[in-house]
């Protein structure tokens, strides 16, 4: 079943959803840090493994928005579209 659903809306409806849940606040700390999952790297596909940037709240402790890159390189292009997802104005971003 979730095969089926798009992984873009997921990250939209995940986003949405924590925004509901977890609103950052005027003076909340952003840490923005991109990451490599361990064991997605398919040998037999010879697909690259996933890096994921993702934004998280110091304020309330969860990560509050995350997107997907093609390369490790690629997190400085992702910081915008990830910024474009949240509603963060009035907090401090800090890339990390």
């Amino acid at each position: 079943m979730m095969g089926m659903i798009s992984a873009k809306q997921m990250q939209k409806c995940f986003s949405l959803w924590m925004y509901d849940c977890h609103q950052a606040t005027g003076g909340d700390v952003i840490a923005i840090d991109g990451k490599t999952l361990r064991g997605t790297y398919d040998k037999g596909r010879r697909q690259g493994a996933i890096h994921m940037v993702s934004a998280f709240s110091a304020a309330n402790q969860v990560v509050i928005g995350q997107v997907k890159t093609s390369e490790k390189s690629n997190e400085i292009t992702a910081i915008p579209e990830l910024l474009k997802l949240l509603d963060i104005r009035g907090c401090l971003v800090s890339v990390i």
